[in-house]
């Protein structure tokens, strides 16, 4: 399995499952006051959590298919709007062919506002930077809603697993 088809499928897994969270703290008590809900007074509250997960799929995406693409930076106004952001890179994900991407050992340079840039193989870049960026967003927003009450567990982070089973889990 090449590098590109591997990061698609975790994308395509991993965005369902923000997706799932997104439904579920909609469907919570505490409604839209959760996307303003953080872990810590200095890290981002949840829209802002979604966005960037969102944001880092479509970055890659662009970095390495060169496909123009620019993610949505305003912020996330209400669960509504977190769903299409969602779909939209879902869609993005799905309609993207691996065999676009550059090869694992090209070369893949950015840099960030900072002013930091940073060179490194493709692999390298999805491996060591791309994915990393994305679960870190991801599970934050997994750890506010879990914060925020919500009753979540690991089946609600990894529900693409269930087409694996093979026999009931004993409870």
């Amino acid at each position: 399995m090449s590098y590109a088809t591997a990061a698609l499928a975790t994308y395509a897994n991993m965005l369902g499952t923000l997706d799932h969270l997104v439904r579920k703290a909609n469907e919570h008590e505490k409604g839209t006051d959760l996307l303003e809900a953080r872990l810590a007074e200095d890290m981002y509250p949840l829209h802002t959590q979604i966005r960037f997960t969102v944001g880092q799929v479509i970055v890659a995406l662009d970095r390495l298919g060169e496909l123009g693409l620019e993610s949505d930076d305003s912020d996330i106004v209400d669960y509504a709007d977190a769903h299409a952001r969602i779909a939209k890179a879902q869609e993005l994900v799905a309609d993207t062919d691996a065999s676009g991407w550059p090869a694992s050992d090209a070369t893949v340079e950015f840099d960030l506002p900072n002013g930091m840039v940073f060179s490194m193989q493709a692999h390298e870049y999805i491996r060591d930077w791309a994915m990393p960026q994305f679960y870190f967003h991801l599970m934050t927003a997994y750890a506010i809603l879990r914060k925020e009450g919500l009753a979540i567990g690991k089946a609600d982070y990894v529900p693409f697993m269930m087409k694996y089973l093979k026999t009931p889990a004993n409870t």
